[in-house]
């Protein structure tokens, strides 16, 4: 099973490359189309925004470990083993209860923008907007296994295999 986590989850590294690289080459026409070409291009600032919201979401759904993500952990590293297990636990279900509740709303955003076309490129915005909802439902699923991880009796402190661990207060890369 872990082979191929490992496998979706460079894939999914090599998509977030693929959409940073198309919103760098699209910046960089933009650009020679303000100050080389005689006018400027209007759909490259709609497809670079689009790419951005796209990126940010897809890498924090996919390839970010938990650790990545920006929380307040002082307390959290101040303790025990036994302690860190139950604030994890704690803050899974937290996050799974929180994200749960806003699902059906979220839902109804999404639909909504069917409706609706972007001003310039004409893409439905539940299109350009949909890419929270997988968000949505991946962070609900990660934080899902971490509480049953964690009843289980888990390292809180574990990492994706291949990916940086913080040991000692040093990152070191795993194989």
């Amino acid at each position: 099973m872990m082979p191929v986590l490992m496998w979706l989850r460079a894939r999914a590294e090599n998509v977030a490359v693929i959409m940073l690289t198309a919103m760098f080459a699209t910046f960089l026409l933009q650009i020679f189309a303000r100050y080389v070409l005689p006018f400027s291009i209007g759909w490259t600032q709609e497809l670079v925004s689009t790419l951005w919201l796209w990126i940010v979401f897809w890498v924090a759904a996919f390839c970010l470990d938990d650790r990545d993500h920006i929380k307040f952990d002082t307390l959290y590293l101040a303790v025990g083993l036994r302690r860190r297990r139950i604030f994890a636990l704690l803050s899974a279900v937290a996050v799974v209860g929180g994200l749960g509740l806003s699902a059906k709303a979220t839902w109804g955003f999404i639909s909504f923008y069917n409706i609706q076309r972007s001003s310039t490129l004409e893409i439905p915005l539940g299109y350009v907007f949909s890419i929270y909802g997988v968000f949505l439902g991946m962070m609900i699923l990660r934080y899902g296994v971490r509480a049953i991880s964690m009843l289980r009796g888990g390292s809180p402190d574990a990492v994706f295999p291949g990916h940086d661990a913080l040991i000692e207060g040093e990152e070191v890369h795993l194989p």
